[in-house]
């Protein structure tokens, strides 16, 4: 993997960058779609590349691991060659899953035992393990194994949360260097600040992290319940310690106006489930706001579901028609829904580009802030 930025904003962090990887290049800032299982929720990967234009998709490693399995992905060859996305992928070590599934779990040194939400069966993650599974799932940029804090955390048990964290990093990156690729192709190992909300655990976290010099780097433990400007703060905290010529990934974040000042903090890269959840019960993000789909005030408009996101689904299709399918309960709305969402986000990063490049970003960002999060 190789990261080249491309131009600077003068007025904040933000950045362009160029990510080159075996599947493929990425430009950067980015947003990931999530396919949790192998699939992102009601979207074909047809549409994936064509109309919402995405670069990079996520797997979790929890879910694939328990289903299909590993022994079902290293015999067809991986992911890549399961779902037959063939751009770039990355999978998420399975912490967070493990940190969701707290009264199934317990965590110790050696790592977690947890119990399948599936069928209760009891199975172990260690940093050494999740390597392996990471290996066999073969996504081009694998996650480290950490514990993400809930929120509120006290400062104890995050500190001590801490401490488990970087010994199990340096774990993973002694069995990830120390094993190679099932399948012919470079994956990068991406470690993971954390440190809840405190300012000097953040700077500990991202002074060890930095120290690792891997080739990306990663903000976890983040948009789990803390306020937006507490959020903000961290990240600005991590940005200004981690690497400047390495991508930085802000783990599940999120709106688009914490993608938009995340941005400006120097943030890279971004995956959220969001877009498609939010589809799935109609609400849509918009050019114009946030709508809720639903509502009788869409019942008789026939004007494009947004006229500027470049899909066919969003030009082609009215806001009544879109109601209508979700009124009916028909499987179509939930997916002109995720298009539209999905293509919204992208649309907003490749316009962030945009306006870096033209150095008006800040006062753009600005204005788009407001009007993003405004229901219409």
């Amino acid at each position: 993997m190789t990261f080249e930025i491309l131009h600077t904003d003068s007025n904040s962090s933000a950045r362009i960058g160029k990510i080159e990887t075996a599947h493929g290049t990425i430009e950067t800032p980015i947003f990931m779609p999530v396919g949790t299982q192998a699939t992102v929720k009601a979207v074909h990967f047809s549409e994936l590349e064509s109309a919402i234009k995405a670069q990079i998709i996520l797997g979790n490693t929890y879910h694939l691991y328990l289903r299909p399995g590993l022994e079902l992905l290293q015999k067809v060859g991986g992911l890549h060659q399961f779902t037959n996305w063939q751009k770039p992928m990355l999978t998420d070590s399975g912490g967070y899953q493990v940190y969701s599934l707290s009264h199934r779990r317990k965590l110790t040194e050696q790592g977690v035992t947890f119990q399948s939400h599936i069928d209760g069966s009891k199975h172990l993650f260690t940093p050494e393990n999740v390597m392996d599974t990471q290996r066999i799932i073969g996504a081009d940029f694998i996650m480290a194994f950490d514990e993400c804090t809930p929120y509120p955390c006290d400062y104890n048990y995050a500190k001590k949360s801490l401490k488990i964290t970087h010994d199990w990093l340096l774990r993973c990156i002694e069995r990830f260097d120390n094993t190679t690729p099932l399948y012919g192709y470079e994956q990068t190992l991406i470690p993971i600040v954390q440190g809840s909300v405190y300012k000097d655990l953040r700077m500990e976290s991202s002074e060890f992290i930095a120290q690792q010099n891997r080739p990306a780097n990663a903000i976890g433990g983040l948009a789990v319940g803390e306020p937006a400007e507490i959020m903000y703060e961290m990240t600005d905290i991590v940005c200004k310690i981690l690497p400047k010529d390495k991508p930085r990934y802000l783990m599940g974040v999120g709106t688009p106006a914490n993608i938009l000042e995340s941005i400006a903090l120097g943030i890279d890269m971004f995956d959220c489930v969001m877009p498609t959840r939010n589809a799935r019960h109609g609400l849509l993000f918009t050019t114009e706001g946030i709508i809720n789909i639903k509502n009788q005030k869409w019942k008789d408009d026939f004007s494009p579901i947004d006229k500027n996101v470049p899909a066919p689904t969003s030009q082609n299709h009215t806001k009544a028609y879109l109601r209508h399918l979700f009124v009916v309960e028909e499987y179509l709305a939930a997916q002109i829904a995720s298009i539209q969402n999905l293509s919204f986000y992208l649309w907003l990063v490749k316009q962030a580009q945009t306006k870096i490049k033209e150095g008006i970003f800040v006062e753009w960002k600005n204005e788009m802030v407001q009007k993003l999060m405004q229901r219409l």
